[in-house]
């Protein structure tokens, strides 16, 4: 049986976990669409029952059956999540994609840079890099948020 070291079972020493920013929670859309959907049916009233009603009031149905749809699809892709983990002897960090799949990277905390790089596409592509592996962390934050977690991790790094 191997013995493991005191650091194993260690808390780490800085834990941040990162997700992509929803404007409006669910509870919210639901009264949203409910308030929409009377504002779009309060015109309609003075046809209430005739065939108009019914032509004009099956596409705006349609409109808000799709406007939940997306949202539903919004919704699920929020559930993405990335977990970055530091300890003195390793640099952990989880991906969990929004259908429960899991990608982990592990690095040495004293051989990984953290580089800002700017594309075309994404301002301040946030990247950590180690051992001849790279990987893209927060794609789903603002540019300003990539900054400062790049500077917090930095900083994270320097003082081990």
């Amino acid at each position: 049986m191997m013995a493991l070291s005191p650091e194993a079972d260690a808390p780490p020493v800085w834990s941040v976990t990162l997700w992509p920013h929803r404007s409006m929670n669910p509870r919210h859309f639901r009264w949203f669409l409910l308030v929409l959907a009377a504002i779009v049916i309060l015109p309609l009233s003075p046809v209430l029952g005739g065939a108009a009603f019914w032509i004009v009031g099956l596409f705006l149905l349609v409109d808000l059956a799709l406007l939940y749809a997306m949202m539903q699809l919004t919704y699920r892709s929020g559930r993405l999540r990335e977990h970055v983990q530091l300890w003195p002897d390793r640099l952990r960090v989880e991906r969990v994609e929004p259908n429960g799949a899991q990608q982990v990277w592990e690095a040495n905390p004293h051989w990984v840079r953290v580089s800002l790089i700017p594309t075309k596409r994404v301002r301040d592509y946030l990247v950590l890099s180690s051992a001849g592996r790279d990987i893209e962390l927060g794609a789903f934050l603002t540019p300003a948020e990539r900054r400062d977690l790049a500077d917090e991790l930095r900083s994270k790094l320097a003082t081990l």
